[in-house]
């Protein structure tokens, strides 16, 4: 089955679907167009990675919704490389690691706008990424016989390698050798994507938010298949327990973000904290008592910011 979502701003899933496990991406946006029809939305965008570019997919989205939002592939277009990521100007904040800038490319009807986003956080771990694989490829040159009469195996390797050989080039004798050009021009890529839009009446920060909400979204997915949600395995055989079990499972999703917005934490540390509450059940002589754990100071506060009452010490007691 294919599972979808929809989000607030905060990342509150709102809505979900259950199609078909046969079902392409383009063919749900009518219907999910459709399903929130009822909902007064002013108007609803589509946002897709850099996969969903093409021309095919944007006329599906353009007839399902009329707006979208989609990653530019980095590789693939020839625009973005030399004017749209070379477009002088500073960077806008957007909220602590995202930042944006609009560009536009092109005349009259060949007008395109475009959005560069460079998110700090990623661009440090790219940085850190490209410095480990550049000393391991130092160690791997390091090791090569500088007196082979012709290129040696792992030589040939290391130049085929998707890993290292964007990173070499040819020194004197014909030796290989770190290639700084392509360093730098890797390290100004650093934590940037780009995104094109046809609507006219989103602001960049707008455009920014939008996709990053996408990734929430993934991020969600992620959440309810490996985490204790638990989407799957699936055992059941009828439509409507499928679409039940999914439900059951954005609620729980829900109640989750829900926490995690009151408190200012990721449901990870919520988790942690209130896993030392307990109910324990005990008997003294012919008395069972159950009674909870005392709590932390952490869980206290943590109670307080969730503006959820503390259990009460004593639950039961029974003759």
């Amino acid at each position: 089955m294919v599972v979808g979502l929809a989000l607030t701003r905060d990342g509150l899933p709102v809505r979900s679907w259950v199609f078909p496990g046969n079902t392409v991406d383009a063919t749900t946006v009518a219907q999910v167009k459709e399903s929130l029809r009822g909902w007064q939305l002013g108007h609803a965008i589509f946002v897709g990675d850099a996969g969903m570019d093409s021309e095919a997919n944007r006329h599906e989205l353009a007839k399902g919704l009329g707006h979208d939002m989609l990653a530019m592939p980095m590789g693939r277009l020839t625009e973005v490389q030399p004017a749209v990521l070379s477009w002088p100007g500073r960077f806008r904040p957007v909220n602590d690691p995202l930042e944006v800038k609009a560009v536009t490319v092109g005349d009259g009807a060949r007008q395109r706008r475009y959005i560069v986003c460079r998110n700090r956080e990623e661009a440090e771990r790219q940085r850190h990424r490209r410095q480990e694989l550049l000393a391991e490829l130092r160690q791997e040159l390091d090791r090569l016989d500088p007196q082979a009469p012709a290129p040696t195996k792992r030589a040939c390797e290391l130049v085929a390698s998707k890993r290292y050989g964007r990173y070499l080039a040819r020194g004197p004798g014909g030796r290989l050798a770190i290639n700084a050009a392509a360093g730098r021009r890797a390290e100004r890529m650093d934590g940037k994507y780009v995104l094109w839009t046809n609507d006219e009446t989103l602001t960049p920060e707008d455009v920014g938010l939008g996709y990053q909400a996408m990734r929430i979204i993934e991020a969600y997915f992620r959440r309810m298949k490996t985490t204790g949600l638990r989407i799957r395995p699936v055992y059941h055989w009828t439509a409507p327990r499928l679409v039940s079990h999914v439900r059951l499972c954005v609620l729980a999703l829900l109640l989750e973000r829900a926490a995690e917005i009151r408190a200012g934490d990721s449901w990870r540390n919520i988790r942690f904290v209130l896993e030392g509450l307990k109910a324990v059940r005990y008997r003294v002589q012919d008395t069972t008592i159950v009674q909870t754990t005392r709590l932390t100071p952490q869980a206290t506060a943590l109670l307080k910011k969730l503006q959820v009452p503390p259990p009460k010490r004593l639950l039961s007691v029974e003759r």
